[in-house]
């Protein structure tokens, strides 16, 4: 199960069996101001994974937001989840995610990356 709505996203699975593994996580994000970066998104993750409460922030700056899936499923595994886990079921929601934090952050086609985000 998946929902989003502009500034959250919640993403549901049940364990089906024993040795599977389910999670409740939600994840809201908003614009910040980083003192060195600039325009930032700061996303704030937090829920249940294999009924273990977790809660991370972390926060990307303008040109590294589009990344968040990335940096969001690595603590999700950090917490629990298998690397090899199948998020494409939610896909749908992701793109609904990912067309919100470019709109909030004014992310346009071209726009630059710094080079020292890449290393």
């Amino acid at each position: 199960m998946a929902s989003f709505v502009p500034g959250h996203i919640h993403i549901q699975r049940e364990a089906l069996q024993p040795g599977d593994f389910g999670y409740d996580i939600k994840i809201d994000y908003q614009v910040v101001q980083d003192p060195k970066e600039g325009k930032s998104m700061q996303f704030d993750m937090h829920g249940q994974i294999n009924k273990k409460d977790f809660k991370e922030t972390f926060i990307l700056p303008k040109d590294m937001a589009y990344n968040f899936a990335h940096y969001a499923f690595r603590l999700a595994v950090k917490h629990g989840i298998p690397s090899t886990a199948n998020i494409l079921p939610m896909h749908e929601h992701y793109n609904k995610m990912f067309s919100d934090v470019k709109e909030q952050l004014g992310i346009k086609p071209g726009d630059p990356v710094k080079p020292e985000h890449l290393a």
